[in-house]
This record gives C-alpha cells, sequence and structure tokens, in this order.
C-alpha cells in the first residue's frame, strides 16, 4: 500500500486506487498520515474529523469510521491493518517508504550533499525530482482541522525550501539567465519570500541587467513596508549594496 499527500490524499494498493472518498474517512486517514508511527488521541482524532459540533457519541462514531477504514486498507494479501488501536487512540503503522514524502525528503537530502560538495548540477537534478513528486499542495482538500493544517503547511514550507535551494544550486551552476524567468514568477507567486527576490536580484545582475535588479529591490522593499512595516533583511540588503557598486573584486554571493 502506497500513501501519498504531496497533493489530494491518495492511496495506492499496486496500479489499483483504493477509494476513501468519505470525507470524514479521508481526515481521519490524514490525521494518522500526519502522526504516522505515533499514537494519536482519540479526543484528537474527534476534534479533527468535527471542528466544531462533533456528534453526542461522537466517540462511538470515530469507532465505526475507525473499523470502516480498516477494511479498505486490509485486503486478501495483507491480512494485517495498518491501523492499530493503543491507548488512549490509535496509530497508523506504515514504513516510510510507503508514503509519497519520504521520497521527497530522501531527494531533498541527497540535493542538499551534492550542493555542499559543490556538485551543483547533480542538485539541481535531485531537488528538480523531489518537486516532482508534488501533484499539487499537500492535503490540499483537508484543511479544517489543526492537526492536518500544520502539518500541510509544514510540508508546504519544506516544498518552499526545496525550491530555494534548486535556485541556489541553479545560480551557482551559471544558470542565471534561464532563471531569470521563474524567479519572477516566484517572487509574484511569494511576495513576502526574500529569497526568491534576492536570488532574482542576483539572476538579473549577472545577466548584465543591473538596472532591473535594483528595481526588484526597491519592488521589495515597497512591498514589505507596505504590507509588514519593516524593512528588507540583511542578504537582500547586502545584494543591493553589491550591486550598486558594481565592485569587481565583490563576488556576488549565491546564497545568503
Amino acid at each position: 500500500m502506497r500513501y501519498e499527500i504531496l497533493g489530494p490524499l491518495r492511496v495506492l494498493d499496486g496500479d489499483r486506487q483504493v477509494h476513501v472518498s468519505a470525507p470524514k474517512l479521508t481526515v481521519l486517514l490524514a490525521v494518522l498520515l500526519a502522526r504516522a508511527r505515533q499514537v494519536v488521541a482519540a479526543d484528537l482524532l474527534v476534534a479533527e474529523i468535527w471542528p466544531e459540533d462533533p456528534p453526542r457519541r461522537a466517540t462511538a462514531a470515530l469507532h465505526v469510521y475507525v473499523s470502516q477504514l480498516r477494511k479498505l486498507l486490509t485486503c486478501p494479501r495483507r491480512p494485517q491493518c495498518p491501523i492499530i488501536t493503543r491507548s488512549p487512540g490509535y496509530l497508523l503503522a506504515v514504513e516510510p517508504e510507503a508514503v509519497d514524502l519520504h521520497q521527497f525528503e530522501q531527494r531533498v537530502a541527497a540535493g542538499r550533499r551534492h550542493a555542499r560538495s559543490g556538485r551543483h548540477p547533480q542538485a539541481v537534478e535531485q531537488f528538480t525530482a523531489a518537486l516532482a513528486l508534488w501533484r499539487s499542495p499537500a492535503l490540499s482538500d483537508l484543511r479544517d482541522g489543526p492537526i492536518v493544517d500544520a502539518f500541510a503547511t509544514r510540508l508546504e514550507e519544506s516544498r518552499l525550501e526545496c525550491l530555494e535551494m534548486m535556485m541556489e544550486s541553479g545560480l551557482s551552476a551559471g544558470r542565471h539567465r534561464e532563471l531569470v524567468g521563474q524567479l519572477f514568477e516566484l517572487t509574484l507567486e511569494h511576495p513576502m519570500r526574500e529569497a526568491f527576490y534576492r536570488q532574482l536580484m542576483i539572476a538579473l545582475y549577472r545577466s548584465e541587467r543591473q538596472a532591473d535588479a535594483l528595481r526588484v529591490y526597491q519592488r521589495a522593499r515597497g512591498l514589505l513596508a507596505e504590507e509588514l512595516g519593516v524593512e528588507p533583511g540583511r542578504p537582500l540588503r547586502q545584494i543591493q549594496r553589491a550591486i550598486l557598486r558594481d565592485d569587481d573584486r565583490f563576488e556576488l554571493p549565491s546564497t545568503g
């Protein structure tokens, strides 16, 4: 059984999709996956499944949903159900390799190793492969309860960090010209994320577009002041000063 959470929740048994279609069953499975190999207390599951107005016999209803989910996740080839009853709640006993998140994290770790060793084209390859596992925002259809929402937010942060590292390695590999367009889009999609502005300024400067790079800084500065009342962080200010100096002796960093 394979569990895919880098997008809408999906369960695969070989080539066959296991349809967990009932909304509350999907939420239950998502919570157990978010806390995989950990006991999730029954009261937490109730709060996640019924964020508002839980039924009077919510615990009994939870037992029914667990029973239904067990039937879906059990087959003749795999008679042992991965959902285990363990006080004060339930545990989903799945190996890390059964969840697509594990493959993502493995690719990211490999990319980091390549980047630290200066093998930037290989790092880009690994980061690209990691991002290709994402079908859409993680658990995008299940963001009502606090556990799933916090888990999905953490996953999205991991995706953005991977994007940043891919861009850093691309700049270090000398691909600044081909990254300009993508970085422009990223600054529009994530306007509060300063790393993308910094990377775009570096890409533009190295593409002999000094004026455009400085305009990016002014756009970022104006947006941060308007939305948050703050100045850009030190890495962004350092890049701006280096571009203004146009100092050949100053090597523009590709990392913060």
